[in-house]
């Protein structure tokens, strides 16, 4: 076990923590199998910080198939107990439009076939007995989210402090019809990687929250112009230069 403050995910376009120093490289396996990459322990503005690329360090693994059990596991094995999902989505509702920065307090689940929970009956890993039937009615962690929102503030980055994402199955990008009736159902943000990540870190009784990095407008929600992928490099880059102040303050509480 390490003593870790907080453990961070990084998603599309973030496949490394800026300004992590004196790193320590984990190979970690678990019982649920291999994370998507190697766990970077160090230390962030002052602050001991784990980093993991959900997708890989060369985005290697598309979204349905993260092995999402593992990757938590492994932040778990490592002692940490807060972990900050950075996930790059499309903006649906006016106020998240590319750049922007966002913390949902709410989410819907589009996904399907993917190992949902962490219990298996006698094959789960150790968590034998009972079926673990957890509350989910706020998917992320009230408090951590609520530090999220104070260390934004601290560090004067701009933040939209709630939302609700839409996890669909990917990897392919969603129909404006699609977009459509998400908005209806109440979406602000679009992305492929929410779920079942959320539900797995609360079955396993790790503080959980989404820091909502908004490449580009969904489907139908902008100019209409085809989404190309230097389109959303540029924009999780230009929206991430203050993570670093952000996330260290965070780890700080």
């Amino acid at each position: 076990m390490t003593d870790i403050s907080l453990a961070v995910i990084g998603g599309t376009g973030v496949y490394k923590l800026a300004d992590l120093q004196d790193v320590d490289t984990r190979e970690i396996d678990t019982v649920y199998g291999k994370p998507s990459g190697p766990v970077r322990i160090g230390m962030l503005l002052g602050q001991r910080v784990a980093f993991l690329a959900r997708h890989g360090e060369g985005h290697s693994v598309p979204p349905h198939l993260v092995n999402y059990r593992a990757n938590l596991a492994a932040l778990k094995q490592i002692g940490a107990a807060r972990v900050l999902a950075l996930n790059t989505v499309g903006g649906i509702g006016n106020d998240f439009g590319p750049r922007v920065l966002a913390c949902p307090d709410q989410l819907i689940d589009y996904t399907w076939g993917r190992v949902s929970t962490i219990w298996e009956g006698a094959a789960d890993g150790g968590h034998g007995g009972d079926a673990l039937h957890i509350d989910f009615g706020d998917p992320y962690t009230t408090l951590l989210r609520h530090k999220i929102i104070a260390a934004a503030r601290v560090t004067g980055v701009s933040l939209v402090g709630h939302g609700c994402y839409g996890a669909t199955q990917g990897p392919r990008l969603e129909t404006k019809a699609e977009i459509a009736r998400m908005k209806r159902d109440g979406c602000d943000l679009v992305g492929m990687t929410g779920m079942p990540e959320a539900a797995l870190a609360r079955e396993l009784g790790l503080d959980y929250a989404c820091l909502a990095i908004v490449a580009n407008w969904a489907a139908g929600c902008g100019t209409g112009e085809e989404i190309t992928m230097a389109e959303v490099l540029a924009n999780v880059q230009a929206a991430s230069n203050g993570l670093p102040e952000l996330v260290a303050e965070l780890a700080r509480g």
